[in-house]
Order: C-alpha cells, then structure tokens, then sequence
C-alpha cells in the first residue's frame, strides 16, 4: 500500500503552491516545521476546507460539495466517497491525537497517526506508514508552535523540519467544511466500536451541511457536531451482516434530540467525556453484499434550524 503520508504530503504541496488563491497562509517555524494556517488568522474559506480534508483522508477520498437544503434554506454540503474506508477515515481522518503542551491545547487528525500507530484500529486494520515527511492537521483556536511540532516529531520519528501542521479553528469556514466532511468517518468508527471488522466495509459515502461559522468555539462545535448528529447521511456497503447496526446512527443514542452544545456544557466542556453514541451520522444505510439493506436513522431538520439559528 502507497504510504498514506507520502500521498498527503503531495497534497499539501499543491496548499503551499496555491496557497493565496485557498487565502492561506505558509509558515516556517524556528524548527524548521511549517504551519499551513488554514483559518486561525488567515481567511480560508469552502476551497480551502475541501483540500483539507482530502489531506486529512490522505487522499483517498472524493471530496465535493453540492447544494442542498436544511428545513427549506439552501446550504452546501460536503460530500465524500470512498472505496479504501478503513484507511482513509480511522487510519487518517479521525482525530485521535490529543495535542497538549504547556502552552497549546488541540486536536489532530490525519496520517501522522499512522506513523505512531498506538490507537487501535492500527494493529486491526493491519496497517502502519513508514515515511520521512509527516502531515498532522491540528484543530485549534491558536496556532501550534515549536512545541507541537516538536512533540509530532518524536512521536512519528521523524526530524522536525520534516513536519507539516494545516490548521485551523473549529469556529472557521475551514472547521465547517471539515466537519461535514466525516460523516462517512464517524458511521465507520462507530462500527468499529461495536465490534465490527472495518476491514469489511467495501465503501463508505456521505454527507453533511456544513454549520453557519461562529467565531464562538462553543457555538462552533455544536453547530458542525449537530450538522452531522441530525443533518449526516451515510452509505455503507459491507461484506458480513451483523445484530448491531442499528446502534450505529445518532438517533441510537440517549442524547438524541438534544442539541451538542448542550450535551457538551453537560460534560463539562470536556470533549472526552461526551458518550461516544453522540458522534454519529443521524442516518445510515447499510447495504450487505448479497444480503439485506437496512435503512437506519433520520435527520432531524428542526433541530438543525434551531442549532443554525435559522
């Protein structure tokens, strides 16, 4: 298998050469590290969240909006495709790197996880990168330093002029279109969690509206976890039937029909202490090869109307 950050490399290669016509901007820390500031004080904007998925799914996705609607008011979506699920979304896209140092607080997602290959999904997916350049994606409301870029080198082992950072807040257009752009992710990490093989997931697709930006990060993490909770549908064609997937949708959850903003002040702003149930697509399709389909789930647009503030 193509290395997965070699793939997202190029793809933040192509950032970096266009990177005033995405409104973002390049910068070489002390290091040698470089920070592709895809929203914290630069502008971003719906290109710029496209290309930054494809490098949070190294490249192995299909990533495109199109309009649609949310309770009768046009908003664009993100779209997303895939035939390698397993990789793309745990082995890149998800965020499974907490990214703490005494001055910086974020999360991070895409193939640099593979490189240290401690969660999971690694040793089941049965796959591990070897690569000399690495590409974390960092949510945050500041952007990371010396520091995190330092913390990513050692943990992937390679050099810190090696590391490249993109990031952005959760309160961005960037933050938006990211969001709704793991759909797919979040239906494949829930089955993963129950139990099933996700190596068996043929192909996932999906999509979601992406939020109306606030510059709140409370807001802004409850409206993008929202659009997907009652706005995400998914597709998914698997290879073995199970007795679980009706728990993979968010209307499975206890939380259901209570908006994320809530459901995170209940948790005490602690984004790990969330139930796992609330991150989930509001509706699934799941289609057995040679077998049933089940139709799981629904969106809930008035909910959406009510966390958008429409």
């Amino acid at each position: 298998m193509e290395s997965l950050n070699r793939m997202a490399v190029e793809l933040v290669d192509e950032a970096i050469d266009f990177a005033g016509e995405l409104n973002v901007d390049v910068i070489e820390l002390d290091s040698g590290a470089t920070v592709l500031d895809f929203g914290v004080e630069a502008a971003g904007g719906l290109e710029a969240g496209l290309l930054l998925a494809e490098i949070q799914t190294a490249g192995l996705a299909t990533i495109q909006t199109r309009m649609d609607g949310v309770a009768g008011t046009p908003f664009p979506h993100v779209e997303v495709t895939t035939d390698k699920p397993a990789l793309a979304l745990l082995c890149s896209q998800k965020a499974g790197w907490e990214l703490v140092t005494e001055a910086f607080d974020g999360l991070g997602s895409g193939p640099a996880r593979a490189l240290v290959g401690e969660e999971a999904e690694f040793e089941v997916v049965g796959y591990y990168d070897e690569f000399d350049l690495t590409v974390l994606t960092v949510e945050a409301a500041t952007l990371p330093g010396d520091d995190v870029a330092e913390q990513v080198a050692e943990r992937t082992g390679v050099s810190p002029s090696s590391v490249f950072l993109p990031a952005y807040p959760t309160g961005s257009m960037v933050g938006s279109v990211s969001a709704a752009a793991r759909a797919p992710e979040l239906a494949l990490f829930r089955l993963f969690e129950l139990g099933y093989d996700p190596v068996d997931v043929v192909s996932a697709a999906g999509s979601a509206p992406v939020a109306p930006v606030s510059h709140d990060e409370g807001v802004a993490m409850g409206r993008t976890n929202d659009a997907l909770a009652y706005g995400g549908q998914v597709y998914l064609q698997v290879r073995e039937d199970f007795d679980r997937f009706d728990e993979v949708p968010s209307t499975a959850a206890a939380e259901y029909d209570t908006p994320f903003e809530q459901v995170f002040e209940d948790a005490g702003w602690d984004f790990y202490e969330v139930p796992e149930s609330v991150f989930a697509p509001a509706q699934v399709t799941v289609d057995v090869v040679d077998g049933p389909t089940y139709a799981l789930g629904g969106t809930n647009h008035d909910l959406l109307a009510e966390s958008f503030g429409l």
